[in-house]
């Protein structure tokens, strides 16, 4: 309880519950000669997670004052592509995973082929998902700020973004890379699709190119300060809280902060990353003072999280 009287953590409940409708709401449905893909698309959907993305486009678009529900497409797209990202990611072929949140990989539970499939499958509906967004607007207004939120969609997913960073990781994997490319992975496979969620959240709600940009650097703080305690966790976490081994990263010939740093040194830049993002947000100039306090809430408990 915050000294406003807000339940952040009881809000932070509803909004989950939320974000996990729209994701729901907008899935294909299981029919005819498609039900084995898209009961494939559908798992790796509904397997868990803390489904952050959403909840950042969902934020920021009541911070900046959004009312309607033009966002939830975005957030729902945004969700599918995530997912389509871990349902690659786990594949033999990258970090051949068998577990996702405690539960059988898409590919273990589908076969390999089917994975594949309803991976790009993913893709691909995350893009049908976010261009019904339009059903919402009518001026040319709320169609410019929709062009802008499709574009830092498509650009912070390709490989200038979130695919790039992948590749970069999965082609440097056992090669122990310097600084400053880790950073470049990073920045571009975990931040990417963070700072999209911000980003578009402010651009629904029609804030203006600078105050975009500010959330560009918020979610870059916030999702290299993820990261790293994600690496953290994956050498000193809890298996079963996790819902996957330790030491995945080191299994797959992976460098990390934690590795190449060691934990205390980690652990700190998590903490200077964090408190960053929380006063850049600070300065920002927002319609909801209450939404203000659960996002820096939200990204103190997430960054300082224990699984």
């Amino acid at each position: 309880m915050t000294n406003n009287m807000v339940d952040y953590k009881e809000l932070l409940g509803r909004r989950t519950a939320y974000a996990g409708e729209v994701i729901e709401k907008y899935l294909p449905a299981e029919e005819g000669f498609l039900t084995e893909l898209v009961s494939a698309m559908n798992y790796s959907v509904l397997v868990g997670g803390k489904r952050l993305r959403p909840m950042f486009i969902d934020s920021v678009y009541r911070l900046m004052g959004g009312t309607d529900e033009r966002r939830e497409p975005f957030m729902a797209a945004m969700e599918y592509l995530h997912t389509y990202s871990l349902v690659h990611d786990d594949m033999p072929a990258i970090d051949n995973d068998e577990l996702r949140r405690g539960k059988p990989t898409t590919h273990k539970k589908y076969g390999e082929a089917c994975a594949l499939l309803a991976g790009d499958g993913l893709l691909h509906w995350s893009t049908q998902t976010a261009l019904k967004g339009f059903s919402y607007v009518s001026d040319a207004t709320g169609r410019d700020n929709m062009i802008a939120a499709m574009t830092i969609f498509a650009e912070k997913s390709g490989p200038y973004g979130m695919l790039g960073g992948q590749s970069v990781d999965v082609l440097f994997t056992g090669k122990h890379p310097e600084k400053d490319r880790l950073d470049y992975i990073y920045r571009l496979k975990t931040c990417a699709l963070i700072e999209a969620s911000m980003m578009m959240g402010a651009a629904l709600a029609g804030a203006d190119k600078k105050c975009v940009e500010q959330f560009e650097i918020i979610g870059r703080n916030v999702g290299m300060a993820f990261q790293i305690q994600d690496d953290i966790l994956d050498c000193v976490g809890d298996a079963a809280l996790l819902g996957k081994p330790l030491n995945s990263d080191e299994k797959n010939g992976k460098t990390t902060y934690a590795t190449l740093f060691g934990i205390d040194t980690a652990k700190k830049e998590v903490e200077r990353l964090s408190d960053e993002a929380e006063q850049l947000l600070g300065d920002i100039p927002v319609a909801d003072e209450t939404e203000r306090g659960f996002l820096q809430w939200l990204i103190d408990s997430l960054v300082r999280r224990s699984y």
